[in-house]
């Protein structure tokens, strides 16, 4: 009993700053996904209503393949925008019962959204094999997180429900990680514009899978086992928390 309080009270106390740090960069990494979004629908919705194909080559595999393409993004832009809130504590004690059904959407948009994610990165990767096999590997390991969560979540099991949706997000938000390290590649001149999108892939997702992993070393169990029993949800509904 001794040794689990300054468990206890050291992931309380450590928690805070950290957690905005990483609040803040979750935020950013969402806005930059939500402009690519939006400058992606700039290009391929007047290209759609028109019949016709961009100039570029990289634009077009989304005006050529748009159901296939948009059956990744809009379930994954839908999923990246609500899973913060899932994730914060304060949300899920306060208003469970919405936490409990927005949970259940959200899942499945972003199964459907790494299922096309599959199939769009791996059959048309600007970037070619390297990209194609970076979206192949992490697309994969993005299901399995999801599908690890739905099924911990069902035994009541909210440690490792937590644990399986932080490394699901971490991938899901990789995506604007990636953006980043285009913007580096390129902008420095290392690589071209083609030849950046597989170490990107590489270098942004692989980050973003450590972050998630040090994180759960850093504070392995949810608030709603490391906070006192009075911040607790109610106990009938505790187990299906994130």
């Amino acid at each position: 009993m001794a040794q689990q309080v300054p468990r206890t009270v050291r992931g309380s106390g450590d928690r805070v700053p950290v957690l905005r740090t990483v609040q803040i960069a979750a935020g950013v990494l969402v806005a930059i996904v939500m402009v690519s979004f939006l400058r992606r629908l700039l290009v391929d919705v007047p290209n759609l209503a028109a019949g016709t194909l961009p100039p570029e080559e990289f634009d077009r595999r989304y005006v050529a393949h748009p159901w296939l393409a948009y059956l990744h993004i809009v379930p994954g832009v839908l999923y990246l925008l609500a899973a913060p809130l899932q994730l914060a504590f304060r949300f899920r004690r306060r208003h469970y019962t919405f936490h409990r059904r927005l949970g259940r959407l959200l899942a499945a948009a972003a199964i459907v959204s790494g299922v096309f994610a599959l199939v769009f990165g791996g059959l048309f990767a600007f970037g070619g094999g390297p990209e194609a096999s970076a979206a192949v590997v992490f697309g994969l390991w993005f299901l399995v997180c999801l599908v690890l969560a739905v099924r911990a979540i069902r035994r009541g099991d909210i440690v490792h429900h937590r644990r399986w949706m932080i490394r699901a997000f971490a991938i899901g938000v990789g995506v604007g990680t990636v953006r980043i390290w285009l913007t580096i590649f390129q902008a420095t001149g290392l690589l071209d514009s083609q030849s950046s999108f597989g170490p990107a892939f590489w270098v942004g997702f692989s980050l973003n899978a450590v972050a998630a992993e040090l994180w759960l070393r850093a504070f392995p169990d949810p608030p709603e086992i490391s906070h006192p029993t009075s911040e607790r949800p109610h106990p009938a509904v505790s187990p299906s928390t994130s």
